[in-house]
């Protein structure tokens, strides 16, 4: 059973919410070290992420590259707007899939839960068109993919 906890609200927004088995500390470096980010955020099974920029500051560029070695690949670009570290990141980010997506506005957030953390994504889209294209791509079975890998990787053998 998947522990990724998919929701959309109003028109434009898309909330997901999983629990992580580590400190906030860990699960927000996983998401802002380009090293750590290789590892994980790599969707299905087959995909790498041969460039992967990450800059966790106000204004720091992102690029991620995703390929799946029969010669397809997408990418994304964004800029973070706030990091608040260990606890909140907001970016705006943009796919090219080939052709660039409107832009989606992020906000992570990292919460104590008991031992663990409970990490929260706000995803706001220019409008509900939108929104359904990007929820039409299977992007839940991406994520929740993504997110056991980022599991593994945060067990106390892997983590530094």
């Amino acid at each position: 059973m998947s522990k990724l906890i998919l929701k959309t609200e109003g028109d434009t927004h898309v909330v997901v919410t999983r629990r992580f088995a580590a400190p906030p500390e860990a699960v927000y470096r996983a998401h802002t070290e380009p090293a750590l980010i290789q590892q994980w955020m790599l969707g299905p099974e087959g995909w790498t992420m041969p460039v992967c920029i990450c800059e966790a500051k106000p204004g720091g560029k992102m690029r991620f590259e995703w390929k799946n070695g029969k010669g397809e690949g997408f990418y994304l670009t964004g800029e973070s707007l706030e990091v608040e570290p260990y606890t909140r990141l907001v970016h705006v980010e943009r796919m090219f899939l080939p052709d660039p997506t409107p832009d989606n506005h992020v906000e992570t957030t990292f919460e104590p839960d008991g031992t663990g953390t409970l990490m929260t994504m706000r995803m706001t889209l220019p409008d509900a068109q939108t929104r359904a294209a990007m929820l039409a791509t299977g992007m839940e079975h991406g994520m929740e993919a993504s997110y056991v890998r980022l599991e593994g990787l945060l067990q106390p053998a892997h983590v530094a």
